[in-house]
């Protein structure tokens, strides 16, 4: 238990810091620091810069993933990326959510240059201890049964990380802009960003302190079946693991039409009820649902396994969209909209994972080698990749639905109205559908294939290891993957 709770902890902070950055960054953005008319360019400009920086970890996440694989200290290869990272992304977002000294006005090219570095540095080691955090599940146990334990723990603690937020966020700026700005309470000013923001970086840092003096990995045959991975080694391991492409590419629409939809509600909540302070009830329903959620998971993964829990959450999030389409101005619709819409999506992210932590014997079975963060690091990366785009749409739809500074839902025309509603609930149903699709008949690594797998590789390994001692775990790593293999796969 203390383990599990450990672990939690860790994530806790890590998908409090996420979502703060990857919702609310876009937010401080456009209704805090450049709420003009004539600053319309200087949105643009800050929502492409994180988008070309987001885009690139399509290359840069994989290395990075690299990088931890080939870590070798007497603390692990995990825990000193999980500490390094989180210590580091956390000032800079203190910095992000500030204006550099006033540099956003009086020396706008400077602040967008420091903008850029700031978060390409957040962006580079919140990779690394985000790609660590959840690589170290593998590394915990080899059993699926095991993993799910502790998945099923790590996504209590990201949940209810993550749902916090959106509890705490609109009430505690209000409190900081009173404190800080001495206006009155209701009132929102940058200092109550930045208080709001110091807290975020607090809990990330200390989660992350917690989860390394907790958690260590496990040493076994099979973890031990592991080389150097060079830069071609990383996009091969990648490449060769059809079932974790094909799991990406499904988790990807799902992803991306989580976020879009999920940036765009406090948004819904300010610029069509007009009723802001409302949204801390979506944290209150999200987080009290996010905990029954993550608790039945393993559950369900015993009674009717993970595809139909992911392709079974879809469905249950498209009744959502449909009521969201219905729902107008309507706070009671939209509430319930919501309850349907965010119950499905830990039991989502957990059979993703669990399949994805998983693919890693079944790489390694393919390829002949371990690569457990390389593996890991492609739902971050998606993640992050997703958490981008819906940063630019988020500045693009803001502005040109006329949704920026302190705009009345009565300002709002008709137009902008069924602009909002297509970014927000009729592209991410489509794509949300082919993401079902994709899963149910492309991934087939179901757990009795992984213990399949596990099976074939101890029995290889404990053969080749028999033969010659040395040959399954030594430098010159002579195991090689058989070339063909009876799982059904």
């Amino acid at each position: 238990m203390k383990k599990y709770l450990a672990y939690a902890f860790g994530t806790f902070g890590h998908d409090a810091f996420y979502n703060t950055l990857s919702i609310y960054f876009m937010m401080f953005i456009t209704s805090q620091l450049f709420t003009s008319g004539a600053d319309e360019k200087m949105v643009g400009i800050v929502t492409s810069i994180i988008v070309i920086i987001r885009v690139g970890e399509i290359i840069f996440d994989p290395m990075i993933g690299g990088v931890v694989d080939n870590t070798n200290t007497r603390w692990g290869k995990f825990r000193p990326w999980i500490l390094i990272g989180s210590i580091i992304s956390s000032i800079g977002l203190i910095f992000l959510f500030s204006d550099y000294g006033g540099l956003t006005f009086s020396h706008p090219t400077i602040y967008l240059i420091l903008l850029a570095i700031t978060f390409l540095l957040i962006d580079v080691f919140y990779s690394f201890s985000d790609i660590a955090i959840w690589s170290m599940l593998p590394a915990i146990s080899i059993e699926s049964k095991v993993r799910t334990r502790f998945g099923t723990a790590s996504r209590l603690g990201s949940t209810l990380g993550a749902q916090i937020v959106i509890v705490i966020i609109t009430p505690a700026i209000m409190l900081f802009s009173h404190w800080f700005s001495k206006v009155p309470f209701g009132q929102q000013t940058h200092a109550g960003w930045i208080g709001y923001v110091v807290i975020v970086a607090l809990l990330c840092t200390g989660g992350a302190l917690v989860t390394c003096l907790n958690i260590k990995e496990q040493t076994n045959l099979i973890r031990k079946n592991t080389k150097h991975t060079g830069l071609k080694d990383v996009f091969r391991a990648i490449k060769n693991n059809t079932q974790l492409l094909w799991i990406a590419a499904s988790y990807f629409l799902f992803a991306f039409s989580y976020v879009v939809t999920n940036s765009l509600l406090m948004y819904y909540f300010r610029y069509r009820l007009g009723n802001p302070g409302a949204y801390t009830w979506v944290g209150v329903i999200t987080c009290i649902l996010g905990v029954v959620s993550v608790s039945i998971y393993p559950l369900l993964e015993k009674i009717i396994r993970r595809k139909a829990v992911y392709v079974g959450g879809i469905a249950f999030m498209l009744i959502g969209y449909v009521i969201f389409i219905f729902a107008g101005q309507s706070l009671g619709l939209v509430l319930l909209a919501v309850s349907f819409y965010f119950f499905p999506y830990p039991l989502i992210f957990l059979a993703t994972l669990m399949t994805i932590t998983d693919s890693v014997e079944y790489g390694q079975l393919k390829n002949g080698t371990r690569n457990e963060s390389v593996t890991l690091s492609v739902r971050p990366l998606i993640d992050k990749l997703a958490g981008a785009a819906s940063n630019g749409i988020v500045g693009i739809v803001a502005v040109a639905a006329g949704m920026t500074g302190n705009a009345k839902p009565s300002d709002i025309s008709a137009h902008g109205v069924f602009q909002f509603n297509t970014f927000m609930f009729y592209i991410p149903l489509i794509l949300l559908i082919i993401a079902a699709l994709i899963f149910f008949f492309k991934v087939t690594l179901t757990e009795e294939k992984h213990d399949e797998i596990v099976k074939e590789l101890n029995k290889r390994l404990e053969k080749d290891e028999s033969a010659d001692p040395d040959s399954a775990v030594s430098d010159d790593h002579s195991f090689v993957a058989p070339t063909t293999v009876k799982t059904g796969l």
